[in-house]
């Protein structure tokens, strides 16, 4: 009973991870333009997003964690993950090409 219970925690514990990977995907891709650091703010000439349904364009994004914007710099071509949160446009992960 007891390798059951470990079981169904390792499990429920895989699963939890695993969804927690997926919505995180770098599902976008983008060139930044622009950083902001001092408001963390970042402007992506961006593809489509779907779960966003946004078209390609220019935009300025929030950044979830002010520290994302140590790894890139304008110019970059980047693969990141956006939400909507709060009513804001926010990139949640961000990393170069």
């Amino acid at each position: 009973m007891k390798r059951l219970l470990a079981l169904i925690a390792t499990v429920a514990a895989l699963a939890l991870t695993a969804g927690a990977a997926l919505a995180q995907a770098l599902n976008a891709e983008g060139e930044v333009r622009r950083i902001d650091a001092a408001n963390g703010k970042v402007t992506l000439k961006h593809g489509p997003i779907s779960n966003l349904q946004l078209p390609a364009m220019t935009l300025v994004f929030k950044v979830a964690d002010p520290s994302m914007l140590n790894q890139i710099k304008a110019g970059d071509n980047v693969r990141f993950a956006a939400d909507k949160i709060n009513g804001q446009y926010t990139i949640t992960a961000i990393q170069p090409k």
